[in-house]
């Protein structure tokens, strides 16, 4: 099992705190978009792109590769950073972020994108893609795996619950789906909008094999990741609690956060919170 040095965290949280510095700065050009749900999700895409993930920048259409579904798709600041730093696509595209013409859309576009697998935005439907993905492998006899990022909010949604007895039903154990559990959506936290609890015993119900960790701990995430990988028979769930707006003290657990772009005063702060 592969354990994080403290050197390797170290360079981890820095990785992170850069990339922060990456959302808050494509934000607040573009101005719009969605800070909270990046910022909160960013430390599991760290772990999976710098530390699990079996992908080649240089061979972005490997068949073999490892494939990602961020089914939370108006978190894709965090995923275009991370894409940016691995060398998939220029940095300099960053500040091109929902403007005319760009490559980086408001939503994820696997037609415009390099390293998109998955065309998401309309929230509920990245684990069915999953599914289909994890089956594909399976048909081909092929050991990559898929990993598919959802929020806490988007499984409100009914079609979640479908793909997930999918999911169980065909025994997807290459497929490892994380739960941002940041606990607040757009109209404000979700036990007030659509109560999830208990959230652990029904995806147990479902079929899955669950675990829980702190979203923001990369140690954790990294171990429940290769716990996930030794479940036979069972997909996994890694449910990750995160804070909404991790990062920008200012921005965390604020639903106001959800969908607005820092304005130059905010922008400042946040870039001064981020420089070590």
């Amino acid at each position: 099992m592969q354990v994080l040095s403290p050197t390797a965290l170290d360079e981890l949280n820095l990785k992170s705190k850069k990339l922060r510095r990456d959302i808050v700065t494509m934000l607040h050009q573009a101005g719009s978009g969605h800070p909270g749900g990046s910022l909160s999700v960013l430390d599991i895409l760290v772990v999976l792109y710098y530390k699990v993930m079996r992908i080649d920048p240089e061979n972005f259409q490997d068949p073999e590769r490892d494939r990602f579904v961020l089914s939370k798709g108006h978190a894709c600041p965090a995923l275009y950073a991370v894409l940016a730093d691995r060398g998939f696509f220029p940095s300099e595209h960053l500040s091109t972020l929902r403007k005319l013409g760009s490559c980086l859309q408001g939503h994820p576009d696997m037609r415009k994108t390099p390293g998109i697998e998955m065309s998401t935005g309309s929230l509920g439907q990245g684990l069915s893609a999953a599914n289909g993905m994890a089956l594909a492998a399976g048909l081909e006899n092929s050991d990559r795996r898929v990993y598919v990022i959802m929020g806490d909010g988007e499984t409100q949604e009914g079609q979640i619950w479908e793909a997930a007895m999918t999911s169980s039903h065909y025994r997807l154990d290459n497929l490892t789906a994380f739960l941002d559990a940041n606990e607040l959506q757009i109209d404000g936290w979700c036990k007030d909008v659509k109560g999830l609890e208990p959230l652990a015993e029904k995806w147990k119900a479902f079929g899955w094999h669950v675990l829980e960790v702190d979203g923001h701990d990369y140690a954790a995430l990294l171990e429940a990741v290769q716990k996930a990988h030794s479940v036979k028979g069972l997909p996994t769930i890694i449910i990750a609690h995160t804070v909404k707006g991790k990062g920008v003290s200012f921005m965390e657990n604020q639903a106001d956060w959800h969908g607005k772009a820092p304005g130059k005063d905010d922008f400042e702060k946040a870039l001064a919170e981020l420089t070590d």
